[in-house]
């Protein structure tokens, strides 16, 4: 197949899709009172890319873990914790789950789901946005240009 020929999405992609996008609208309407945690820059603006429009803290941001949460802590009574699920991100995940106890568990769907979803692709936040772009394919975008 050329690169400028358009792969028609399969029924399969197309539900994975649709289930994904259900779970990203959640987290949307979530966020707008609860922030999420990311591990860095570009997650968070995957995040944004998606439509978040609520607070997205990123980990790496020059404070110790004991020190982010602490401040985390202190500052918000929940939180969604997003971190990739390859191994850095499960390690962090750990050690975030210890250190911010009572404050994220009610949100632990989002991070599962996305994980369970995405895992067989991609192991990050960052590439959510490209692999809903594969899973839909362009034809979902020139349908919603046509349908306008």
């Amino acid at each position: 197949m050329l690169k400028t020929e358009k792969k028609i999405p399969s029924a399969q992609d197309l539900d994975r899709a649709e289930r994904l996008r259900e779970v990203i609208g959640a987290l949307i309407e979530v966020n707008k009172v609860v922030p999420a945690i990311v591990e860095g820059k570009r997650d968070a603006g995957a995040l944004k890319k998606l439509g978040l429009t609520g607070d997205i803290i990123t980990l790496h941001r020059g404070l110790s873990l004991y020190d982010f949460c602490e401040e985390v802590a202190e500052n918000f009574p929940k939180v969604i914790l997003l971190t990739d699920w390859d191994e850095k991100g499960e390690m962090l995940h750990h050690s975030l789950s210890d250190h911010l106890k009572g404050h994220f568990e009610d949100y632990t769907v989002f991070r599962g789901m996305l994980k369970i979803l995405c895992q067989k692709d991609i192991r990050d936040i960052e590439g959510i946005p490209k692999l809903l772009g594969r899973l839909e394919g362009p034809w979902i975008g020139d349908l919603n240009e046509y349908n306008r």
